[in-house]
């Protein structure tokens, strides 16, 4: 497995977690804040960028990007083209795919984001949603 970015070796104490800074390899450019290796994928053009954290079982793929102060944590899940950025935070099990979460947002609980969503402000989405599909009446 090709690795597209490393640890810098400066730490910050966040809640008792150790995280740590990275650097991507392919231009040098330090990153944000993971706590280990499984927070951020190696694959896809997804990052952590400036001083966003990302801790606990959170994961980022696809082409996500973790941006400003932003925090990723818990159980939660930014895929695809989403973009977690400002003092937003995504937490919990919630799920977020090709959605812009911004300002002072926060998506948390057992929530699924999908599509082509903005999520910005002084907004809470919590709790439990179902799959939004319907079924066809036959």
């Amino acid at each position: 497995m090709n690795k597209k970015y490393e640890f810098t070796g400066d730490t910050l104490n966040h809640c008792g977690r150790i995280l740590h800074r990275i650097r991507r390899i392919s231009d040098g450019l330090v990153g944000g804040w993971i706590e280990k290796e499984e927070n951020l994928s190696h694959d896809g053009g997804c990052f952590v960028y400036d001083n966003a954290q990302v801790f606990g079982d959170a994961k980022i793929s696809g082409n996500a990007k973790i941006s400003g102060d932003a925090l990723v944590y818990g159980n939660a899940w930014v895929y695809r083209n989403a973009w977690v950025y400002g003092n937003a935070q995504v937490y919990g099990n919630a799920q977020v795919g090709n959605v812009e979460v911004s300002g002072d947002a926060q998506v948390y609980g057992d929530v699924w984001i999908r599509g082509n969503a903005l999520v910005s402000g002084d907004v809470r989405i919590r709790g439990r949603m179902a799959d939004l599909e319907t079924e066809k009446e036959e």
